[in-house]
């Protein structure tokens, strides 16, 4: 079962959590028996340093959360954070609440403007009693991948649009584009382009009359062409014939109907029409932006049980 973005996210910091609790509270207690010795506490959160090799900063908070020590970085000591109050600070306030540890949710950094994350560990003394707080920032992009990469679930998702178009949608009506004056020669040559061509997501736009493409052959670049091009068969000739890829989800013997359905959501009505629609092969997910400015996602299969009166509102 495909997890959400949320639990993905929750799974990633309690690997997170796991890795640093244990880290920090070893460096905690060596603060504590160099307490408060601002000298001594920034020699330990040197040596902290190697021992949490992802760390971006250590320092070390009091008990009102007003700093002790410089900033230690690998770059080594950064003296004009010392008296610095981040009492206020978001990613201090199950601290201050008491938690032993804790690890702020994702923020972007005062200063560089980067995703960060801060674990605190608290510092007690022998009796238990709070002493201060020892602090650890790191940067995203500099912590070690810990899970597989987050994969969309693959599900049908609406998105409403700009209010201001949809409040003057009973105001316009459709105008026929040269796309769809020479809809079908386009929709034979994109189902071609798709099933023999390499083309594994391609989205056309019905109103502006232009498609773009991704290539199996050269993914991270997309083609754009205009309608003098989509309506010409040699465009078939700027790309080679490959196999089409087993990983597809949807049958290529289906394209066609998903795009046949695109025509008929053209034209199902004056006021209510399709402005754009795409298909990707891999994740076989359709996409749908209307005359309202509203956006919808949904399996290729799912969108095909779908009948124009559905989303007029007239039908199943």
């Amino acid at each position: 079962m495909t997890e959400s973005l949320h639990d993905a996210i929750a799974r990633q910091r309690q690997i997170l959590k796991g890795w640093l609790s244990s880290s920090l509270s070893i460096l905690a207690e060596g603060c504590r028996e160099v307490w408060p010795d601002r000298a001594r506490l920034e020699e330990r959160l040197a040596e902290g340093m190697e021992e949490l090799p992802y760390c971006k900063y250590l320092y070390v908070l009091d008990a009102r959360a007003h700093q002790i020590t410089a900033n230690l970085s690998r770059k080594g000591r950064l003296p004009e954070q010392f008296g610095r109050d981040r009492s206020d600070r978001p990613y201090l306030a199950e601290a201050l609440a008491g938690a032993m540890f804790s690890l702020s949710d994702a923020y972007l950094s005062r200063n560089a403007r980067r995703p960060s994350l801060t674990a605190v560990q608290r510092i007690e003394d022998g009796a238990g009693h709070l002493l201060g707080y020892l602090g650890a920032d790191f940067d995203l992009r500099e912590l070690p991948a810990t899970q597989a990469m987050y994969r969309q679930p693959e599900k049908w998702q609406q998105m409403k649009g700009d209010p201001a178009i949809r409040a003057g949608l009973f105001h316009q009506a459709r105008t026929d584009s040269l796309m769809d004056q020479r809809i079908d020669a386009v929709l034979d040559l994109m189902n071609e382009l798709m099933t023999v061509h390499g083309v594994f997501h391609g989205k056309l736009h019905f109103s502006s009359s232009r498609a773009t493409l991704w290539l199996l052959s050269d993914p991270y670049r997309y083609r754009m062409h205009g309608i003098d091009e989509l309506s010409d068969p040699s465009l078939c000739m700027a790309y080679p014939r490959r196999p089409y890829p087993e990983e597809a989800v949807i049958p290529a013997g289906r394209i066609r109907e998903v795009l046949n359905t695109f025509k008929a959501l053209r034209f199902m009505d004056e006021t209510l029409y399709l402005r754009s629609g795409s298909l990707n092969l891999f994740n076989g997910m359709v996409g749908l932006t209307f005359s309202c400015d509203g956006s919808h996602y949904m399996p290729w299969d799912e969108f095909l049980d779908k009948n124009v009166g559905f989303w007029l509102g007239t039908g199943a």
